[in-house]
């Protein structure tokens, strides 16, 4: 019903806007069927004063109105009868220009310059600054694009302290991060789920590295292989419509953005706060030859973090004490890391350019994150114990209570590899034909799993949470040093697991687009289809051995002389990280027993997607209306096992389904510089591959039995959307903009965990994906972007970025969960904002910014609401400086995370938290050269 509902919401939306056209557009002679535009083809390009390409320019035919918008490279195409035409060219940041141009039969090349001479008015401001360079590029490109769209251009990018792609995102309105270890590694945008939103790099979509989600870890993508960054907020029915948030292109250099030897690059190190460094590195050259009729490009980018974050964990449980219960602690655990982080990519292109209606490329990239960590673990058990009367909601006292003493080295691998190649052919009357075949590869490895315990004898372990960031435990103020004493401790098992995950796709995609004349007005029509086909598999091994003959020896006997501290915790001394290497190597070289449970987790499945679209483009003078309709059919098949009594059988899953995405987008020119944009649109978010898949892992801990259960019944969530916004663009260099959306959700899928009896007179907890029936998430973007050239002299080199998110979202689920069936939408924060103060002149640059989101609900416990898990908001200031000495060197630096702002989750209420992890500040310095 919703779907015909909004269906019929987008005809009559049309019906409104082509009634309110003059009525001579509806002359008899003019409703016959459409016909193509008899004409030229003017193939053009607009640069700067230095020869750069500039995206987003707007060239209006002056006679007509006719309109076409530059592409990154510049270009732009029009259909034109012979003789001369008038071209007016407006671009923020460059004095317009004008141009005469005769068309000739056979087709028409012209290059449009601006900014050749020197501005003589505020409006005619010409942008000399790499921060305002950066951002005159990018509202252009959002100023002219059809639907709703951020751009971050790699200049802007620049600008920030922002190592990976996620970090460069955060600073657009509407986006959030999820992070790790103080990293950015997932978006939110406007809100939403990270997996509601697509990520593609060149058009080719990426499938995600991580096996439980359909969000790709875009700390994986160094920010130094992006061109531009270009997130579709609202969707045509020419791109896919799995991305109910919005879609995120990130597009890699071209040896055509130059068009020359150009050869660039950066080198620098850090120092962090809490110990460790950062040196990255990065380079590009490319240039064209033949004519300019073939480009070359290879762009190299590195890195390597070194980081010791202090974490503290402490896990909360409800416990009845005098006919009351009350919030208690089951465990701490303090977790000392040494961790070295290492980020490298490769792109590379190759393109051929005959002639100017006919280009054909070959693309690639490959990027890869390794995360190299060691992790001394204290842990306090306190539920092994017996709770004492007396305990509070933050005091405790637990006799018969153990401490361990733990080392796990891990190894994690991710790797993402893009390769397409395609083509495009610009014929006669305008009409526009592209391919493209591609290849995507996403792969997770944990080739290093490993863990080395061991376990106290029963002692005595009590607590005081009031300061609920840094809590006092009894164990550290204990004359005796029981915890530092190693023979307290024995060997209690050693685990080992290691998986891999790769998700393999591959694509063909066409599209026609057909310029022609209906009842006198120019409209675009535009056909296309694509298939992909996604394969998944996963392989897990996990091993468990707790008999003696596995010990290494006694505690002390793997124990280094070097110190375990975290905050003001002294946690005794480290493990010996090469007698822990060796053990594990000898260890596993034995052959533990395969554990069942890793059988039950590995899968495989496939995934075919079957899509067509249909859509036509008016241009009604100030008003352009898209219109259209989008179907895609998703064939899904999965296979797993189950053990039964130790007896492995397969089990499987097959899935047919068809959506329909009906589209109306509408975008109007007020006036030059004020711009009102309205959609109405459908779009869809799959369930993760292995939520589907008919999976039950059981996994053991002690006394401890989960269960994580697939449901091949899970359907995938729809959203109906509607979007309006204003946006106005000042000539100096800025914008003002307001945007509102709504988006109506049927099927929501969430995890739900839940414990429940279990065996003689136990109990077990269980996780499990289910659809919410009803939901809905809704919000405004506010947005100020403003360079003060309008001030005097030394004063003018001022500007400022602020933008404001709020958003309210909640699903309703089909039962009731604790008394409640209304949620917040996990991942969702109400309020998100940035703010930064940037100053250029003469060469020099500063930027000092400012973001912070809100508080978040992660996880939804079924049994109670005190235990819902909740990501505190954060927030971090951070400080870029920069000097161009003119001759293609520029020295900068960067100062991150100087709040010292922590990460933190809690149970309910911010006095229940459950991690309190800081990652320390980091200074950056370094050099950029440019040939």
């Amino acid at each position: 019903m919703k779907f015909h509902l909004l269906a019929g919401a987008s005809l009559a939306s049309l019906a409104a806007v082509t009634a309110a056209l003059p009525a001579h557009a509806y002359e008899a002679s003019a409703l016959a069927a459409s016909v193509a535009v008899a004409g030229e083809v003017v193939h053009g390009r607009v640069t700067n004063a230095a020869g750069d390409a500039l995206p987003g320019a707007e060239v209006i035919v002056r006679a007509t109105g006719q309109r076409a918008v530059t592409n990154t490279q510049g270009e732009f195409d029009l259909v034109l009868p012979t003789g001369t035409a008038v071209l007016d060219v407006r671009y923020i940041g460059q004095p317009s220009a004008t141009q005469t141009v005769s068309v000739v039969q056979g087709g028409t090349e012209v290059s449009i310059m601006l900014g050749a001479g020197e501005a003589a008015t505020v409006s005619d401001v010409i942008v000399t600054g790499v921060i305002t360079d950066g951002v005159a590029r990018s509202l252009n490109q959002q100023k002219n694009a059809d639907g709703t769209v951020n751009v971050l251009s790699a200049d802007a990018i620049g600008r920030y302290p922002d190592p990976n792609v996620a970090e460069s995102l955060q600073r657009v309105q509407g986006i959030a991060i999820q992070r790790d270890q103080g990293e950015g590694r997932y978006i939110n945008v406007r809100g939403a789920p990270s997996a509601f939103t697509a990520v593609s790099v060149d058009g080719v979509q990426v499938p995600a590295v991580d096996p439980g989600t359909r969000a790709v870890d875009l700390d994986t993508l160094p920010s130094d292989i992006v061109a531009n960054v270009e997130v579709s907020k609202t969707l045509l029915p020419s791109q896919e419509a799995d991305s109910i948030a919005g879609a995120v292109n990130i597009k890699t250099r071209s040896p055509f953005d130059k068009r020359r030897l150009a050869v660039s690059g950066y080198a620098g190190g850090s120092y962090n706060d809490y110990g460790g460094s950062d040196t990255r590195a990065a380079a590009t050259a490319s240039n064209v030859f033949a004519n300019e009729t073939f480009g070359a490009l290879l762009s190299v980018s590195y890195s390597e973090t070194n980081r010791r974050p202090d974490n503290v964990e402490n896990a909360w449980v409800k416990e009845e004490q005098n006919g009351a219960e009350i919030f208690v602690l089951e465990e701490s655990l303090f977790k000392d890391y040494e961790t070295k982080r290492t980020r490298q990519a490769v792109t590379g292109a190759l393109e051929w350019r005959p002639t100017d209606d006919f280009r054909a490329y070959l693309r690639g990239s490959f990027a890869q994150f390794e995360d190299d960590e060691y992790r001394n673990t204290l842990g306090l058990i306190y539920s092994d114990g017996k709770l004492q009367p007396g305990a509070t909601d933050t005091t405790a006292t637990y006799t018969g209570a153990r401490i361990t003493r733990q080392i796990r080295h891990r190894t994690q691998k991710n790797d993402i590899t893009t390769l397409v190649a395609g083509g495009e052919k610009t014929f006669g009357n305008g009409g526009v034909w592209d391919a493209s075949l591609s290849w995507a590869k996403s792969e997770q490895s944990y080739p290093n799993r490993n863990e080395l315990l061991y376990r106290s004898s029963a002692t005595t372990l009590s607590y005081n949470t009031a300061d609920h960031y840094m809590p006092s435990y009894s164990v550290f103020s204990d004359p005796t040093g029981f915890y530092r004493d190693p023979t307290k401790f024995t060997f209690r098992e050693n685990t080992f697991r290691e998986n891999t995950t790769s998700q393999e796709d591959v694509a063909f995609k066409t599209n026609f687009e057909l310029p022609s004349q209906f009842a006198g007005r120019d409209v675009t029509w535009k056909f296309g289809a694509k298939f992909n086909s996604r394969e998944i598999n996963a392989d897990e091994q996990r091993y468990r051995n707790r008999a003696s003959s596995a010990s290494p020896g006694t505690l002390a006997s793997v124990l280094s002389d070097r110190e375990s501290r975290n905050y003001d915790y002294d946690l005794g001394f480290k493990f010996d990280a090469d007698l822990a290497d060796a053990y594990f190597a000898s260890a596993r070289a034995a052959s533990p027993i395969r554990e069942p449970d890793s059988i039950t987790a590995d899968y495989t499945a496939r995934e075919d997607i079957l899509a067509g679209y249909a859509q036509a483009r008016f241009d009604l003078g100030a008003t352009n209306v898209i219109v259209g309709v989008r179907v895609e059919n998703t064939k899904f098949d999965g296979d797993a096992a189950k053990v039964v009594d130790g007896a492995v059988s397969p089990t499987s899953v097959s899935r047919d389904d068809t959506e329909f995405f009906p589209n109306l987008t509408v975008r109007h020119s007020f006036s030059d510089n004020l711009i009102g944009r309205f959609a109405l649109t459908r779009s869809i978010s799959r369930p993760e591959f292995d939520q589907i898949v008919p999976r039950r892992i059981e996994e053991t801990d002690g006394s401890n039995i989960s269960y994580e259960i697939g449901n091949p019944d899970l359907q995938p969530t729809l959203s109906n959307n509607i979007d309006a916004g204003l946006e106005y663009y000042f000539n100096s260099l800025g914008v003002v903009s307001a945007n509102a959306f709504y988006k109506d959700l049927t099927d929501y899928r969430y995890v739900l965990k839940y414990t429940e009896p279990f065996g003689a007179d136990g109990e077990a907890d269980f996780e499990t994906p289910v659809n919410a029936p009803d939901g809905h998430l809704a919000g405004l973007e506010l947005n100020l972007q403003q360079k003060f050239d309008f001030l005097p002299g030394l004063l003018s080199g001022f500007g400022v970025f602020a933008n404001y998110t709020w958003t309210d979202a909640e699903i309703k689920t089909d039962r009731l969960y604790a008394g409640r069936d209304t949620f917040s939408l996990p991942g969702q924060s109400d309020s998100n904002y940035n703010a930064a103060l940037f100053y250029e002149m003469a060469g020099f640059s500063a930027r000092l910014s400012y973001t912070k989101r809100g508080d978040y609900l992660d996880e939804i416990n079924a049994d109670d609401a005190d235990l819902d898990l909740y990501v505190e908001g954060r927030e971090q200031l951070d400080f870029t400086t920069s000097y161009d000495f003119g001759n293609g060197v520029e020295l900068f630096g960067e100062a991150k995370n100087l709040t010292d702002s922590a990460g933190v989750r809690y149970y309910g209420s911010r006095e229940r938290t459950y991690e309190y992890e800081k990652f320390g500040y980091n200074i950056f310095v370094g050099v950029r050269f440019k040939l």
